[in-house]
């Protein structure tokens, strides 16, 4: 009798059979099927979406936030990015094979290095089904296969997305098996993939800090974690301030609900009696309430005093820590303390300042005069992303095609032998 411990162990063997298969194929046919597979989509949109209303009805009923609810709908416009992502991800340079540093040692041997796949990758993600597209396409071209166990909000959606991508693999002659998703929402699933250890070589889990601990403490295998997005913006005393307020707003509103939102703000105490009350005004008209320091209170009186638990917070959502900091030693300090190494701002017109944030600060992405929306994979070139690594093994930040690979060493001899 079939248990899900054993489906998910047949799972995972036929996933490592087909990270096998992968290997045989050309970058042609990996962009082929790639584009296929945004034609499929763009032809059972339908299909798709009647799939996603069921989801998305039945977390209405659950009486899910509305930033839960945002993540989750397959509109139009997410179904066409995830169409451009495949297709993205079809035109960037195919990463396997690459052959860097061939050097010739003094014995003769040439010793080079060379990008292959990791091999089978675990995906374990909440809500926002369109991960299971962007996943599958990072996977399938840098020659892993893939196993997708996203949360059960969204069971009919990932369905449905996998099997249209499923069937351009069958029609193109290339296992399914390349591309899996667990087709059930019980949570045994994801402590029996976590066992795997001989079949899935990464666990990458996506979504909330509650999940992601439970991952990293219950997995036999490898985990790259991204536990959450407390970013920063620090207006440094020579931010040019016309500009500093534009991505301020940008950072915090645009989408409040996603890792790479601005949850704290830091202003130098010198310009913030002029800059803080028509900055406060401003982040006021987009609805975003602001939990402010003792001094920011001295200024504009209505901003709601914050507690010690506000900040380091990721509130994902309207709300916004502010606090006025006596110089940039403090800044880098209190980002050291209550940052998540996701990303870091600074706005200033100061080179020498700039640089010294970019050296000093340590987070995936240390950013000049920018949103902190820009740290994601489609804006800084990667195609798409798998996701954001905060921890620095096997990689740190977006995690594009490169970063689904690793490399071994070849060596090319003339029967050298070691004495």
């Amino acid at each position: 009798m079939n248990t899900i411990a054993s489906d998910i162990q047949d799972m995972a063997i036929r996933g490592k059979k087909a990270a096998r298969s992968l290997v045989t194929l050309s970058t042609k046919a990996k962009n082929k099927v790639l584009l296929q597979m945004a034609a499929a989509i763009d032809a059972r949109r339908d299909f798709i979406q009647e799939e996603n209303k069921k989801d998305l009805e039945a977390a209405k009923t659950k009486g899910l936030s509305s930033a839960m609810l945002d993540r989750l709908k397959l509109s139009d416009s997410v179904i066409e990015s995830m169409m451009a992502g495949l297709e993205e991800v079809a035109a960037l340079p195919d990463p396997v094979g690459e052959v860097e540093k061939m050097n010739k040692r003094p014995n003769g041997l040439l010793v080079g290095r060379m990008r292959v796949p990791l091999g089978v990758i675990g995906m374990i993600y909440e809500s926002r089904p369109n991960v299971t597209v962007d996943a599958a396409a990072l996977c399938l071209k840098a020659g892993n296969a893939i196993i997708l166990r996203g949360g059960s909000e969204a069971i009919h959606s990932n369905r449905a997305l996998a099997k249209i991508l499923q069937d351009v693999l069958a029609e193109e002659a290339i296992t399914p098996d390349a591309i899996q998703v667990i087709a059930v929402t019980d949570r045994e699933a994801v402590t029996a993939m976590l066992t795997q250890e001989e079949h899935i070589d990464l666990i990458i889990p996506r979504g909330g800090e509650g999940l992601i601990r439970f991952v990293s403490e219950t997995s036999q295998i490898p985990v790259l974690k991204h536990y959450k997005g407390v970013c920063h913006i620090y207006v440094d005393a020579d931010a040019d301030l016309a500009q500093a307020t534009p991505v301020i707003i940008n950072s915090k509103t645009q989408r409040p609900g996603v890792c790479n939102a601005l949850e704290g703000l830091l202003i130098n105490k010198s310009i913030a009696e002029d800059y803080l009350p028509s900055l406060v005004e401003e982040l006021k008209k987009h609805g975003v309430k602001i939990l402010g320091c003792k001094n920011a209170i001295k200024i504009v009186s209505d901003i709601v005093p914050a507690t010690e638990s506000d900040w380091g917070t990721e509130f994902l959502n309207l709300t916004l820590c502010l606090k006025i900091v006596d110089d940039m030693d403090e800044a880098i300090s209190y980002i050291y303390t209550h940052g998540s190494r996701h990303t870091e701002i600074i706005l200033t017109e100061n080179y020498t300042n700039a640089q010294r944030f970019i050296n000093e600060v340590d987070a995936s992405a240390v950013m000049v005069n920018s949103s902190t929306r820009f740290n994601d994979g489609g804006q800084l070139g990667l195609g798409t992303e798998i996701g954001i690594s905060t921890t620095k093994l096997h990689a740190y930040g977006p995690m594009g095609l490169e970063e689904l690979t690793t490399r071994k060493f070849i060596v090319y001899g003339q029967g050298q032998v070691r004495t």
